[in-house]
C-alpha cells in the first residue's frame, strides 16, 4: 500500500506499527501477495480504517488519526487534508462513516486475497526503487535528502535508524535530480529571492552572496500562504461568476417571458386594429349601400314621374293632332279649350343645374385615410423597431471617454413646432429656437406649451443617443422629458425639472444647476456656450458635458426611464439656442 502523506505526519506509536508491518508487507511483495485493502486504509497510520470518518474533500481517515493531526494545526486556525492538502475553515465536525466501517469489518473477515505477481513490480509509468537489483519493485517513497526512491523493503531503514529521522520523504518522483545543484552537486535546500531560483548552501556563499536567501522550506511556507490567498480569490471569483450565471439565467428567463408576453399582447392589439379597420370597412360599405338605395329610389321615382308625364304628353299630342284635322270649325273651337291646357310639368331642375355626383368622393376619402394610416404606421413603426432592437439585457456598454466616442451615438434632432410656446421663434429647419417678445402665429395644438417658453423635439429618444446644444446670449435650460409632461397652464407639472417627468440642466453664464422633481443640485464645471447630452436609455444613464477644447462631465443621472424621452429647450430672453449638426 502507498503512503498518502509525509512521514512527519505520523505519530510515534503509529510509526511503531508501520515498522512492525513493513517486513511482513515487503515479504508479501516479494511473493506477489497483496492485501485487498488499499482503498480502505488510513493515509496517516497506513492501517485499516478504525472508526472511519470522511472529511469534506472526500478522503477518509481513522477518527483518532485525523483528530491528532488537526490538533497540531490548531494554532494555524485552518485544517488540511493529509492526503490532498485541501484546507478547511472552521474545523470540520467529524461523523463516523458507517458504510465504510462495515466494509472494513467485511475485509477483516475475508483475509488475504491472491494478487498477480506483477502487482508490486515497477512498470514503464511507475517510479522504480533505486536500490533493488534485477527486476525492480515500485518505489513507495522518495527521499529528498538521499535523492533516492525506495520500495517498501528498502525504505525500512528510514524508520529504524535515527540517522534518517530528519529526512524528508515524499511521494515517488522521477525528478529528484532536479533538486541537485548542477554546479556544486549539492542538494538545493535554499531559495534566492533576489534571483527567484533554488540554490544550494555553497551557492549562497558564492555567486548569490549578499542576496536575499532563505531556506526552501521558509519560501515554500510563504508561497503556500500566497497560494491559499490565490485560492481564496479564485473561489471568490468562482462564486461571483456563479452568481453572474444565475443572474444571466434569470435575465434570459425574463427576456423569454417578456418576449412571449409582447408577442401575445401586440398580436391582440394588431388583431383589434384589424378588427376595427374591418368594422370601419363594413360601416362604409353599409353606408354606401344605404345611400345607394336611397339615391336609386329617388332616381326611380323621378324616372317614373317623367315617364308618366311623357305618356300623358304623347296622349295629349295625339288628341291635339286629331283636333287639328277636324274640319268642323265649331267643333274645333268647342274642344280646343279643354285639350290645349297642359298639366304641371315635373321638376327636373336638379338634373340640369349641378353635375352628377356619385361615390368617387367616398373612394377618395378612404384613399386619403389609407395614406394617413400609412404615414402614421411608417412613423410609429420606426419607434417600434428601435424599441425592439434596443432591448439590452447584458450590462450596458461603458460611457465613451472621448468626444469621438460620443459622436458614434449622435442623433439628428429637430424641434417640434406643435410643442413650441408662441413666443419661441423656430428657424434653420426647426433646429434653432429664440425667445422673443413677439407672438408667433402658430395654430392651436394640444401639444403646445401655453405658459412657459419651452419646446420639445419631434423625435423620440431611446437606446444610446448623443446631441449637443449651443447658444448665444446669457443662457438656456437643456432638458429631456417624457411626452406626457403637462403642456397647458402654469403649474409645476408643465415646467422642465420641477416634476418627475423631466430632467433639466440650467446653464446660466458660467454656472450650472441641475433640477429634477423640484430638487436643485448645484453643478460645478468650466463655463462654455455648448453642452453635450448623452443618454443611455436602457441603462438609465443621462449625462451632461461642458464642451470646449475638451469634454468635462458636469452631472450624471442614474435612474430608470419608463418611457421614450424627448429633448427640450427653454432659452433665456433674447437667447438663440441651437441643436447642433454633428454629422
Amino acid at each position: 500500500m502507498l503512503f498518502r502523506s509525509e512521514l512527519k505526519l505520523v505519530s510515534p506509536s503509529e510509526k511503531v506499527k508501520l515498522r512492525q508491518s513493513l517486513p511482513l508487507r515487503a515479504e508479501m511483495a516479494q511473493k506477489g501477495v497483496q492485501l485487498d485493502r488499499e482503498t480502505i486504509s488510513c493515509s496517516i497510520c497506513l492501517d485499516l480504517l478504525k472508526d472511519p470518518v470522511t472529511i469534506p474533500c472526500g478522503h477518509s481517515h481513522c477518527m483518532s488519526c485525523i483528530k491528532s493531526f488537526w490538533d497540531g494545526e490548531d494554532q494555524r486556525k485552518s485544517y488540511s487534508c493529509p492526503q490532498c492538502r485541501q484546507t478547511f475553515t472552521p474545523r470540520p465536525v467529524l461523523m463516523k462513516n458507517t458504510m465504510l466501517a462495515d466494509l472494513v469489518e467485511k475485509l477483516k473477515k475475508t483475509g488475504l486475497q491472491a494478487a498477480p505477481v506483477d502487482h508490486y513490480y515497477a512498470g514503464p509509468e511507475d517510479v522504480a526503487c533505486d536500490v533493488c537489483t534485477g527486476r525492480k519493485l515500485k518505489a513507495l517513497k522518495s527521499c529528498l535528502q538521499c535523492l533516492v526512491s525506495y520500495c517498501e523493503k528498502h525504505l525500512q531503514p528510514h524508520f529504524e535508524s535515527s540517522k534518517f529521522k530528519k529526512h524528508k520523504l515524499v511521494d515517488p518522483s522521477e525528478k529528484l535530480q532536479e533538486n541537485i545543484c548542477s554546479r556544486h552537486d549539492e542538494v538545493m535546500k535554499m531559495f534566492c529571492r533576489t534571483d527567484q531560483q533554488s540554490i544550494c548552501y555553497l551557492c549562497s556563499l558564492d555567486e548569490h552572496k549578499g542576496h536575499d536567501t532563505v531556506s526552501a522550506a521558509a519560501e515554500r511556507t510563504e508561497r503556500q500562504r500566497e497560494l491559499e490567498v490565490s485560492r481564496q480569490q479564485i473561489q471568490q471569483r468562482i462564486q461571483d461568476r456563479e452568481k453572474d450565471v444565475k443572474l444571466l439565467q434569470q435575465d434570459m428567463n425574463a427576456v423569454n417571458r417578456s418576449a412571449n408576453k409582447a408577442v401575445k399582447d401586440s398580436g391582440k392589439i394588431f388583431t383589434e386594429l384589424i378588427r376595427l379597420i374591418q368594422k370601419r370597412s363594413s360601416d362604409v360599405k353599409q353606408q354606401i349601400r344605404s345611400q345607394q338605395e336611397t339615391e336609386v329610389s329617388r332616381v326611380k321615382e323621378l324616372q317614373e314621374k317623367l315617364e308618366q308625364e311623357i305618356t300623358e304628353l304623347k296622349r295629349k299630342d295625339a288628341e291635339l293632332k286629331q283636333l287639328s284635322h277636324t274640319e268642323d270649325h265649331n267643333q274645333f273651337l268647342h274642344n280646343y279649350p279643354s285639350l290645349s291646357q297642359l298639366s304641371a310639368s315635373t321638376d327636373s331642375s336638379s338634373i340640369n343645374i349641378r353635375p352628377l355626383s356619385y361615390f368617387e368622393d367616398v373612394t377618395a376619402a378612404v384613399s386619403e385615410l389609407r395614406d394617413q394610416l400609412q404615414d402614421i404606421l411608417r412613423e410609429k413603426w420606426t419607434n417600434i423597431s428601435l424599441t425592439v432592437t434596443e432591448v439590452d439585457v447584458l450590462l450596458s456598454e461603458p460611457e465613451p471617454k472621448t468626444r469621438a466616442g460620443f459622436l458614434k451615438y449622435s442623433r439628428e434632432i429637430t424641434l417640434d413646432p406643435n410643442t413650441a410656446n408662441t413666443q419661441l421663434l423656430l428657424s434653420d429647419g426647426n433646429r434653432k429656437a429664440e425667445l422673443t417678445c413677439q407672438q408667433q402665429s402658430y395654430s392651436r395644438h394640444p401639444d403646445r406649451f401655453t405658459n412657459y417658453s419651452q419646446v420639445l423635439s419631434g423625435e423620440s429618444l431611446t437606446g444610446r443617443c448623443y446631441w449637443e446644444v449651443e447658444w448665444r446670449g446669457r443662457g438656456v435650460c437643456v432638458a429631456v422629458a417624457y411626452k406626457n409632461i403637462s403642456r397647458a397652464g402654469d403649474s409645476y407639472e408643465c415646467v422642465f425639472g420641477l416634476n418627475d417627468k423631466s430632467w433639466m440642466l440650467d446653464c446660466d453664464s458660467n454656472s450650472y444647476t441641475f433640477l429634477f422633481n423640484k430638487i436643485k443640485t448645484p453643478v460645478s464645471g468650466p463655463g462654455s456656450s455648448r453642452v453635450g447630452v448623452y443618454l443611455d436609455h436602457s441603462a438609465g444613464i443621462l449625462s451632461f458635458y461642458s464642451i470646449s477644447e475638451t469634454m468635462t462631465l458636469l452631472h450624471r443621472v442614474q435612474t430608470r426611464f419608463t418611457q421614450p424621452l424627448y429633448a427640450g429647450l427653454w432659452p433665456y430672453y433674447g437667447v438663440t439656442a441651437e441643436l447642433c449638426k454633428l454629422k
